[in-house]
């Protein structure tokens, strides 16, 4: 069932511990009162992602229970909640499943108050909290824009920008602004008194947003320092793309959030692929500073260093979450390090000043591409240690084996497409195996560590996609409408080719039953819920709107894929590779949670995170499933993570992975929890949001239920 390096690392993974223990005669070079608080999304500008308070311990957890719950009363059929709330003194600040901003007493859930700027929601990764001592204030973004509220009666601050908020799009040296789309879903991150913020922006084949890094004045809202992500003439990187990139290429962006070392003033700025994500003719070069971790300075936006992790990205290996700033004891000294795990399974360990790699980088050959006019980078760099925390590639031993049957099915597809490793080139139907797939290894939940050992804590999926491109010139693009051009190009990988939908995006055969076309054209300029905004001009909105509703206007009229800003391939679609049963078709464990010992580069134990219980009820031990949400540790000896579709909210042992405490929760949790403490008590709270949006083409039934609750767990007792 599992594979044999699984079961040898579950076997002896208390040997290991043991052996892990001979650190503990170094003394970390950490204060733990400087955990207590869990004042920034992530625990602190570290992204430690860890607590010092150790009331629920080991001994105890299994008393666990809720102590309040507190209801939104705005989820939708497309919602979710992703934040992770921060807690201020006996405060605490949450977005909602529809991104109002909400504060909390604390200690009893009671609301203190709701500020709803209305216009689009999308994805929220919690707030950013900041105070000169005298001031407080809460900022967040919503759609294009990023607002500033007062922390203690949730008004707009007037002297922030316009009335309390600031147009995202404006600033970003391209025009015209109004034809550019961002929409942060992380929060930034404080340093004295600049904001500091990327944001998502289209990463598909239409129109390009840059991914440029900016610091605005926290009071004024003004605009401090930028940071070109794709480098202007003049610039170090601007000779690793084509000349006039700058200029119309877009993506690059940090999307996932961001850590800051207060002490050096430095800010980690993990970006992610250049647009567009699957096809990069139009961007031949290593792409800096695409996938790649930059490190500058937080006062001036000045690079000081990048480390790129994947070059001329085509398969979306975004980094997407923010790194861990910690210390390792490595090479027989203490050294402070950044830590950036990523999609690919992969942890690169580097030192903090200078960028370097703690452990060997090899760079190895990899596939060419077979699509015209594309040209893969010849290699990418790998890490020795740590050794991958998830599957690199596939290959017909790591099919299925849940029955005899659904191996052979498994057999029979895997032979018809591509799977050369893990950077095998996305080609033309029937497509690529991407393994690990778009949403994993490591996602936007990150990992954890714990500053008194060195030791990291990540989950993982190890779930493969299906990537088919299609060459746009066989779609005979020039004999259609100029609208049904721009669906096919922005629209279809999401909704799909024949308009019928796919998972959890809605077909749009009879949209005009459901929504007017102002509606139709509002979303697709601002987004909306799973749905990113589109760069689009007037022109090619109307355009789109005259083929969804069948209306006949000038914008129908014949022009070819080069008119249409296409490229010669697009994805017809990505999709997981499933049974019939919407089971991954390749063997468990298919979600896992890791401890890596980061001193030494070692993984110390990896078991299965979640379960399905129809297969347990079959006598097949837990497979894992595909997780969204991060984790936790703490000083008590836990790790709390949700993340799962089984909707379990579980605590395992950081030593040995076993789980120790476990509740089912409403509906799937897919946030990272916080856990904090007032008047001595020790509260542990999850946002319970369910209705996981990336499942796969084809399998509605396995997205949970929406919700909207914030379920706050505590021993009990005074």
């Amino acid at each position: 069932m599992y594979t044999k390096k699984f079961v040898i690392l579950l076997l002896f993974a208390g040997l290991i511990q043991a052996c892990g223990e001979s650190k503990k005669d170094k003394t970390f070079p950490y204060n733990p009162d400087h955990y207590i608080s869990w004042t920034v999304a992530g625990g602190d500008n570290a992204n430690s992602q860890y607590s010092s308070l150790q009331q629920i311990n080991k001994s105890n957890v299994q008393n666990l229970e809720v102590a309040w719950v507190y209801r939104t009363g705005d989820k939708s059929d497309r919602s979710t909640i992703q934040a992770n709330p921060v807690i201020i003194g006996n405060r605490m600040y949450i977005s909602s499943p529809a991104l109002k901003i909400i504060a909390l007493n604390a200690e009893t859930g009671e609301e203190l108050w709701t500020f709803d700027a209305g216009g689009p929601s999308h994805a929220n990764r919690g707030v950013t909290y900041w105070t000169d001592g005298n001031e407080e204030s809460i900022f967040f973004t919503r759609g294009f824009f990023l607002y500033a509220l007062d922390a203690n009666t949730g008004k707009p601050l007037i002297d922030f920008g316009e009335d309390g908020r600031i147009d995202l799009r404006e600033g970003l040296n391209r025009e015209p602004a109004e034809e550019l789309s961002i929409s942060p879903t992380s929060p930034g991150i404080i340093y004295n008194d600049l904001y500091i913020i990327g944001g998502r922006v289209p990463e598909g084949p239409q129109r390009h947003t840059p991914g440029h890094v900016r610091a605005f004045d926290v009071r004024t809202g003004e605009i401090k320092w930028i940071f070109h992500s794709i480098p202007h003439p003049g610039e170090y990187g601007y000779d690793t793309w084509p000349g006039d990139s700058w200029e119309k290429l877009g993506g690059a962006n940090n999307w996932g959030g961001m850590s800051l070392d207060d002490e050096r003033g430095v800010v980690y700025v993990p970006l992610g692929s250049p647009s567009y994500d699957f096809y990069g003719g139009d961007r031949i070069g290593k792409n800096l500073y695409g996938n790649a971790i930059v490190a500058l300075n937080a006062t001036s936006g000045e690079l000081i260093w990048y480390f790129q992790t994947t070059h001329h990205d085509i398969w979306d290996y975004d980094l997407s979450t923010p790194p861990n700033l910690l210390t390792v004891y490595h090479d027989g000294q203490f050294i402070d390090a950044v830590a950036q795990v990523t999609k690919t399974g992969m942890v690169f360990v580097l030192n903090r000043d200078t960028g370097e790699s703690l452990f060997p980088i090899e760079n190895r050959p990899v596939p060419p591409s077979t699509l015209l006019g594309e040209q893969t980078w010849p290699t990418q760099p790998f890490p020795v240690k740590p050794e991958p925390f998830s599957m690199h590639g596939l290959t017909e031993d790591d099919l299925t084996d849940l029955s005899p049957e659904k191996n052979a099915w498994a057999r029979e597809q895997f032979r018809k497409y591509s799977s050369r490793g893990i950077y095998d080139p996305p080609s033309t139907s029937p497509g690529t195996i991407i393994m690990p797939g778009l949403h994993g290894g490591a996602w936007w939940g990150g990992a954890a560590h714990d500053p008194s050992s060195g030791i990291m804590y990540v989950n993982a999926n190890n779930i493969p996609y299906v990537m088919p491109m299609v060459e746009t010139e066989s779609l005979q693009l020039g004999m259609l409408s100029f609208g049904e051009q721009l669906y096919t190009a922005h629209c279809a990988v999401c909704h799909g080719f024949d308009r019928e939908g796919v998972p959890p995006f809605p077909e749009l055969l009879n949209i005009g039953e459901n929504i007017s076309t102002d509606e139709a054209a509002s979303v697709i300029v601002e987004g909306r819920g799973a749905m990113a905004p589109l760069s689009l001009n007037n022109n090619e909105v109307s355009a789109i709107i005259s083929f969804l509703y069948d209306i006949e206007t000038k914008e129908n009229a014949e022009v070819d894929a080069q008119t249409a800003n296409i490229p010669p391939y697009v994805h017809r679609s990505y999709y997981q590779f499933r049974d019939e049963e919407g089971f991954p078709a390749i063997k468990p464990p298919w979600g896992t949670l890791n401890a890596i010992d980061l001193n030494k580069g070692e993984i110390l134990w990896q078991v299965p995170l979640g379960e399905f219980k129809q297969l347990t009820e079959r006598g097949i031990p837990p497979t894992g499933t595909q997780n969204l949400g991060g984790p936790v540790v703490t000083a008590g000896g836990l790790i709390f993570i949700a993340a799962t579709r089984d909707r379990m909210f579980r605590a395992f042992d950081k030593d040995t992975g076993e789980i120790l405490w476990e509740t089912e929760l409403e509906t799937g949790a897919f946030a990272t929890p916080s856990t904090y403490e007032i008047n001595g008590k020790q509260y542990v709270v999850i946002g319970v949001g369910g209705n996981c949006l990336y499942c796969g083409q084809g399998h509605r039934k396995l997205v949970t239920e929406p919700g909207d609750s914030f379920v706050v767990f505590a021993l009990p007792g005074n």
